[in-house]
């Protein structure tokens, strides 16, 4: 039976450190090699925190790695090349995404999203849109989801 180790890992950025060492070195698997295959494996998510569940077959001592996909809020702040979102989102804009933008989003996040149709994921990434303090194609996220609600309804 595989043991599972769950972390949280800046992408790219993965060390030997406590969390990892103290959890895998009893489980007798090389903590240098499962480092440098996080790093390989979430290099393109840098500067976001990255979910990685690490898999172990203690008889073995085998590993496979499951990695999960930065939230939401970290892939919009991302597009919009911001650290941090606004700390009063209804009155303070910090930054724009496009459309294109939420839709990438909405694909790559995928069944993470609770949405049925890309419709509706896209709405929940424009919903996060709204406490981020971001725009959308420089319309305000709100008014965007009236105006894609309604005419969802329309039909």
């Amino acid at each position: 039976m595989a043991v599972e180790v769950s972390i949280l890992v800046e992408g790219g950025k993965a060390a030997a450190g406590a969390t990892l060492g103290s959890a895998l070195g009893p489980l007798g698997v090389n903590v240098g090699q499962v480092v440098a295959k996080i790093n390989e494996q979430t290099k393109e998510f840098a500067g976001m925190r990255v979910p990685v569940i690490v898999r172990v077959d203690p008889n073995t001592r085998e590993f496979t790695l499951v990695v999960g996909r930065p939230p939401v809020a970290a892939l919009l702040l991302k597009e919009a090349k911001k650290e941090k979102g606004s700390g009063k989102p209804k009155t303070e804009v910090v930054g724009d995404v496009s459309l294109e933008a939420v839709r990438r989003i909405a694909d790559a996040k995928g069944d993470d999203l609770q949405g049925r149709t890309m419709e509706e994921k896209m709405n929940q990434v424009i919903g996060s849109c709204v406490s981020l303090g971001i725009t959308v194609g420089g319309e305000d996220p709100r008014a965007l989801l009236k105006t894609r609600v309604a005419a969802r309804g329309a039909r």
